[in-house]
C-alpha cells in the first residue's frame, strides 16, 4: 500500500485540505493519505484551540472516507514537528513502507532547503508538490512530483478571521469540523 504523508496544522481541517488529498489519490499511484496534524509547527505560530481539538476536527472530518486516516504521532511526541523525524518514525514502526511520498504546498517551495535534513527528506521520501500559490508550476531543484490541483480561495488562516469577525466560514469547513467549532466556541465564536 503506497502512503501519502500529508502533514500541516489543520487548524482548522477545511475544504482545500480534503480536496488536495483527493486529488493526490486521482493523479498518483498513492493508495491512501496519511493526515498528521502537528503538535507544534516549526515553521509557523497559530492561533490554536489545542493539539486535541485540532486532531478530533481532522479525524471527524475523514470519517467515512477508507482512503483517509490521521496519525496522532506528532502531536504524542509533543514539541517541534520535522517532517524527517516523521517519516523515520512512520517507517521505523512499521505505520507506512519505504520511502512514502511527503506532500507539500508550492508554497513551501522556497524555504525547503533549509527544512531539517532536507536532503534526507528527499532520500527517505518522494515529494509531491500542490498548488497553493500558483496555477502554474513553481520551479523546485529536486526531484518532486507536480499536481494539478484547482487553488481554492480558503487557508485555515481565512476560516479562522472569517468566524472571528462573523463573516460566512459555514461551508468552508467540512460538517464534523463545523461542529466542533462551534461546540467550543472556537476562534472567537460564541458557544452553541
Amino acid at each position: 500500500m503506497k502512503t501519502a504523508i500529508f502533514g500541516g496544522t489543520f487548524n482548522p481541517v477545511h475544504i482545500g485540505h480534503l480536496v488536495i488529498a483527493e486529488e493526490v489519490l486521482a493523479q498518483t499511484d498513492c493508495d491512501r493519505i496519511l493526515f498528521i496534524p502537528a503538535y507544534n509547527p516549526p515553521h509557523k505560530s497559530i492561533d490554536d484551540p489545542g493539539p486535541a481539538l485540532r486532531l478530533e476536527m481532522l479525524e471527524k472530518s475523514v470519517q467515512g472516507n477508507p482512503r483517509f486516516s490521521v496519525s496522532d504521532c506528532e502531536i504524542r511526541r509533543s514539541g517541534v514537528s520535522y517532517s524527517i523525524d516523521t517519516i523515520r518514525y512512520l517507517v521505523g514502526n512499521g505505520l507506512v513502507e519505504a520511502k512514502p511520498s511527503l506532500i507539500m504546498g508550492d508554497d513551501l517551495i522556497a524555504g525547503f532547503d533549509g527544512w531539517k535534513e532536507a536532503d534526507a527528506i528527499l532520500r527517505e521520501s518522494s515529494l509531491i508538490v500542490v498548488h497553493r500559490l500558483s496555477d502554474t508550476r513553481l520551479p523546485m531543484n529536486h526531484s518532486h512530483r507536480y499536481i494539478d490541483n484547482a487553488i481554492f480561495p480558503v487557508s485555515s488562516t481565512i476560516v479562522r478571521e472569517k468566524i472571528a469577525h462573523k463573516k460566512a466560514w459555514r461551508y468552508l469547513v467540512p460538517e464534523a469540523a463545523r461542529k466542533i467549532i462551534e461546540e467550543h466556541g472556537l476562534y472567537g465564536l460564541q458557544k452553541s
